[in-house]
This record gives C-alpha cells, sequence and structure tokens, in this order.
C-alpha cells in the first residue's frame, strides 16, 4: 500500500508494525552487531550497526518519503552530514557555491576544513540567480543553497538554481532545515540532495542532535553510503528512534510554528524598537513571491534588527522569559539569540558577518499571546 498525504507518510513510511509483537512503534535496536548463521550468513543484511541498523534503516527510509528521494542517509549531526557529502563529491581542486548569508557551522566547514584540504570556495548572493551563473566555473561541482537562509531568511529561486547548477554539470544541493519536507521539498523542483540538521524541527523537541541526506539518484545515495559507512558519523538507534518520534507530529508542529510565527512578525512590525523584521511571509519581503510558489507556508523563524544597535540587540535577548536565550532552533519551546555572538560567530569579519543589532527566533509552539508580551516587555525595558 502507497499513501501520498504528508502526515499518513510521516508516521506510517518505514514504521510498519513489527512483524514478531505487533508494536505499533519502531524498536530501538540498541546493538553494535549480530549474529550471523555461518560465516557471511546475514540475517536481513546487518552485519554491523555503523554499516546499518533496523531504528536507523526505518528513520532512513522515513525521510527519503517526506522529501520525495531516492535515498536517505542519518547521521549523527547536519555537519557530520554536511561533511560526509562535501567529502564524496568534492575533491582538491574543485569548488562550490555557497550562499552570501550562508549558517555559520557551514561557513566554518568551507574556510577551516574544506579550503584547507584544497577545494575552493566562493560566497555568492543566491536570490540572484544570474550572479550564481556568473560564478559557475569548470571547477564548479555544487552550488550549495540555503532557502530560507540561516539567520537572514534570504529565498533563493530553487528550480532556477537547478538549471544554473545543472548547466554547468554541477550539483544543486539545498540545505532544507529552515523549511522542513513540510513546508518546501527541494528534489521536485530539481535539487539534486537535500540537507538537514534533523536536530532542528524535525526532532522538534530540543532532545537529539542528528542530520540527514536525502538524494534523487541511487548511484549518487550509494557513494554517500560508502562513505557513511567509511567516515562512520552515523545516528545512534536511540537518536534514530527519537528523530522518528519527532517526526510523526511535524506536520501539526509547523501548522503551529507558522502561525504564531506571524502574529510574532506583526507585533514587531507595529513596535517602535525594531528598525526591519525579516521573514518571507511580508509582502515586502524581497523573495516572498519565490517563497510562495516553492513553500506551504513561510515558517517558523524570524529575524529582527533592533534600534540601538549591538548593545540593545543583547539586551533585548537577555530581558526575554518565554524566549528561551540558546542556540539551535526548531524545537516546541520559543528561542532568542543573537547571531552575531552566537551562532554566527565564526563568520565575524568575514563577507558573511551578520549585523549586531540582529536578533533572531526561533518562535515554537506556546501561546502566541504570551510570546508576543514577552518580546514586547524585551523590547520596552
Amino acid at each position: 500500500m502507497t499513501f501520498d498525504g504528508f502526515e499518513t507518510l510521516a508516521i506510517h513510511a518505514g514504521q510498519e508494525a513489527d512483524a514478531e509483537t505487533g508494536a505499533v512503534v519502531v524498536p530501538i535496536y540498541q546493538t553494535s552487531t549480530y549474529a550471523q548463521d555461518g560465516v557471511g550468513g546475514l540475517r536481513s543484511g546487518y552485519e554491523y550497526s555503523r554499516t546499518s541498523n533496523p531504528t536507523r534503516g526505518a528513520l532512513e527510509e522515513c525521510l527519503a518519503a517526506l522529501e520525495s528521494g531516492i535515498r536517505g542517509l542519518a547521521f549523527a549531526s547536519g555537519m557530520a552530514a554536511e561533511d560526509t557529502l562535501l567529502r564524496t563529491v568534492a575533491k582538491p581542486g574543485d569548488h562550490v557555491i555557497i550562499p552570501s548569508d550562508a549558517y555559520g557551522g557551514t561557513f566554518r566547514l568551507f574556510s577551516t576544513v574544506l579550503e584547507r584540504w584544497g577545494v575552493e570556495w566562493e560566497a555568492v548572493p543566491q536570490s540572484d540567480t544570474e550572479a550564481v551563473r556568473r560564478a559557475v566555473r569548470p571547477e564548479t561541482v555544487a552550488i550549495w543553497a540555503e532557502t530560507p537562509t540561516n539567520p537572514l531568511l534570504t529565498i533563493s529561486d530553487i528550480e532556477a538554481l537547478a538549471g544554473v547548477a545543472h548547466d554547468g554539470g554541477a550539483l544543486l544541493v539545498v540545505d532544507n532545515t529552515f523549511a522542513s519536507p513540510y513546508l518546501q521539498r527541494p528534489l521536485t523542483l530539481g535539487a539534486d540532495v537535500v540537507v538537514h540538521s534533523t536536530t532542528k524541527y524535525l526532532g522538534g523537541h530540543s532532545d537529539v542532535v542528528g542530520g540527514a541526506l536525502v538524494v534523487s539518484d541511487p548511484d549518487l545515495g550509494h557513494r554517500l553510503a560508502f562513505h557513511q559507512n567509511t567516515m562512520g558519523a552515523v545516528a545512534g538507534p536511540f537518536d534514530a528512534w527519537l528523530t522518528l518520534r519527532g517526526i510523526k507530529t511535524l506536520g501539526v508542529r509547523m501548522d503551529r510554528h507558522c502561525a504564531n510565527a506571524e502574529r510574532v512578525v506583526e507585533a514587531l512590525g507595529r513596535h517602535s524598537a525594531v528598525t526591519e523584521v525579516y521573514y518571507p511571509g511580508l509582502p515586502e519581503h524581497a523573495g516572498h513571491t519565490v517563497a510562495q510558489r516553492q513553500m506551504r507556508a513561510f515558517g517558523g523563524m524570524v529575524s529582527f534588527r533592533v534600534r540601538g544597535g549591538e548593545d540593545a540587540a543583547l539586551k533585548v535577548c537577555d530581558r526575554a522569559r518565554v524566549f528561551t536565550l540558546g542556540e539551535s532552533l526548531g524545537g516546541v519551546e520559543s528561542l532568542i539569540e543573537h547571531p552575531g555572538r552566537m551562532t554566527h560567530a565564526s563568520a565575524a569579519g568575514s563577507p558573511l558577518e551578520v549585523p549586531g543589532d540582529l536578533v533572531r527566533l526561533s518562535v515554537g509552539i506556546e501561546s502566541a499571546d504570551d510570546l508576543i508580551a514577552d518580546l514586547t516587555g524585551a523590547l520596552e525595558q
């Protein structure tokens, strides 16, 4: 039996009832190795849990279904997924185009690790498709996109970027962490690889760290699986189980995240202490039309700039009470952070440096009235 509904896939894809006991929840196969029936006599193909594990396999099957991909791979973190992907598709002398406002951890991976290994990279504003096209070289192996970006919520046209990448013989990689597959499915728009920090919206409860890759090409999936096994940064069975549990409620959570974010954006836009709000749901946002076309809704992430500069932004972060001051995002609880001092500190002094007066919110699923009151109080003290 096949299903098309997202919420149905989230609950059932890769998660059939246990054949022996009828358990409706995938068991946690907390094992490192498996008994063999004679040398090479593997039961259901399992030999060692770095290579494969039934709990992780269920998560990988579910992720592939949600992203409309051929194969999913689950990792110990989002950065482990990124590193494995890049060392699979790039070699010394190759070139990768990244966003001009990429996530700080992605920037750090390119600037301090891959660059030393001989991989060249270039930061380009990817909302400008023609600028990306001009940046493509014969050595370009991938265009690495985020949409929306972290933390400025810039929108890129996935379909257009896929055309640019493929015209240049490169892959289009899309970090879909901010949107989640509930709001956006890049593979259906022409992307070759989707990257997730499953720590965020997919897990959804701030209790697990993980990452994922989903691909549309079986050969690329096979190559990635070889490198995943060789490098070894795989998701553990309990982490995979926690992520599967979170995915089951992804649809209903994202509906609430989006609805709350829209209320928060409206309140921020009216406040005299706020000079600018970044949210793709705003009609005046430069990427609003593209976001309308490729996203179901506009997400739960909001950034804004505070009148009074960096000191004022830091005070807002310190004063909030319902919004917890902390890194990460996508959990049921609302978080507030100062990107320049926290998640994007590694980009300081680079072309990717973020404004000092910027505050980033991960809007949770609490009462919207309480969230607005908390922010209003933090801005007015």
